[in-house]
């Protein structure tokens, strides 16, 4: 099968078109796979990275509001959807997919144009526009949660999980805990700010840094994402230096493997982190950012904690003697570590990859 992909912006896109190819190229090795996005977008660094030929196309999204900027906005959707036909004209692609991102819109509606059959997946609960438009042209809409199915026409909506579980749930935690080289027997806590990094939990993890000491059953692994790196490790050393108990990276490629690998999650409540963490069944604290469109963090947060399987901090409470406190709290008693695990594993949906690709298989063109 020859399949173009187009995810964007985010990890919470590319991850889960990443492990849709890694399902393909499993049931079919010889599948052909072109991954379109933008260059300002974190695929132009990580789909090349994977071994995956990148395209690309110049594409910026909607604004909500009234604005000028939309007029432009629509000149590039028709530049950009010229380009994306010429790119699927000479791939020859059976199916086209897109996961998300505002780069979809070009690719995807480019190949329905042609007569190419498309599919869309939704990882969050309220979809974006990008999505809502392309559902009135795609043969089929893929969607996370079924909380999502009513947005789109029924017709041609299924509820199949995010490919990511999948992965993840495949993953091996040894070999991601062996990558860090952290020290064995410890109790592990993972502290990610999403895949662009967070100032706030940046800064929450600085304040609790020069504390860590007191915990020395457990090893923190930080992810501060690449732009923060340089200064939050320059603060962390100014507050006493960087405790034995600590590791910290700018970024993690192989997080499935280290996220099998540990014992407890804090990070942001992308739809896609949350179909990780509940494949693994995986303990976490949330912290939802309150700068996303329609305050969807919030609301995924609130519904794994209402179901027992994570605790939240809302971004205005954050400070570093909070969240150790949290971590804490949930550590130190093993009954409530395994409630929540069993609480998260509930929720999982570890098929979700191979159920995206069996509706590829269903309306890709012979």
């Amino acid at each position: 099968m020859n399949i173009v992909i187009s995810g964007g912006g985010t990890g919470g896109h590319i991850y889960p078109a990443l492990a849709l190819i890694k399902e393909i190229k499993r049931h079919e090795p010889d599948s052909r796979v072109l991954y379109i996005g933008t260059e300002r977008g974190l695929e132009a660094e990580i789909v090349p990275k994977e071994g995956i030929p990148f395209e690309s196309v110049y594409i910026t999204g909607f604004k909500r509001s009234l604005s000028f900027e939309n007029v432009k906005t629509i000149a590039r959707f028709l530049k950009a959807t010229r380009r994306a036909k010429r790119l699927i004209r000479e791939f020859k692609p059976d199916v086209v997919v897109g996961t998300g991102g505002y780069v979809c819109g070009p690719v995807v509606y480019a190949a329905s144009t042609l007569g190419i059959p498309t599919l869309i997946h939704e990882q969050n609960v309220i979809p974006g526009l990008t999505n809502k438009f392309l559902s009135r042209y795609t043969e089929r809409v893929a969607v996370t949660f079924s909380g999502s199915a009513s947005y789109f026409p029924r017709a041609k909506t299924i509820v199949t999980g995010n490919p990511r579980a999948t992965e993840v749930a495949r993953a091996d935690g040894c070999v991601g805990l062996a990558s860090l080289s952290v020290p064995p027997g410890k109790k592990y806590v993972l502290i990610v700010g999403g895949s662009r990094g967070a100032k706030a939990i940046n800064e929450a993890v600085i304040d609790m840094a020069s504390s860590l000491s007191g915990y020395p059953d457990y090893h923190f692994i930080y992810v501060t994402g690449e732009v923060h790196y340089e200064k939050t490790l320059e603060a962390i050393r100014g507050t006493g230096g960087i405790p034995e108990n600590m590791t910290v990276r700018p970024f993690i490629y192989n997080m499935p493997e280290v996220l099998a690998g540990i014992d407890l999650i804090v990070n942001r409540a992308g739809a896609s982190f949350l179909a990780e963490i509940t494949a693994l069944g995986l303990p976490s604290i949330l912290i939802p950012s309150p700068y996303v469109t329609n305050n969807h963090q919030e609301k995924n947060a609130r519904w794994l904690e209402e179901q027992g399987a994570a605790r939240v901090i809302l971004e205005p409470q954050l400070n570093g003697a909070a969240l150790l406190v949290e971590i804490d709290t949930v550590l130190r008693d093993d009954g409530r570590v395994q409630a929540m695990r069993r609480a998260a594993k509930a929720l999982g949906q570890p098929e979700a990859a191979t159920l995206v690709y069996n509706e590829l298989k269903m309306i890709a063109r012979a």
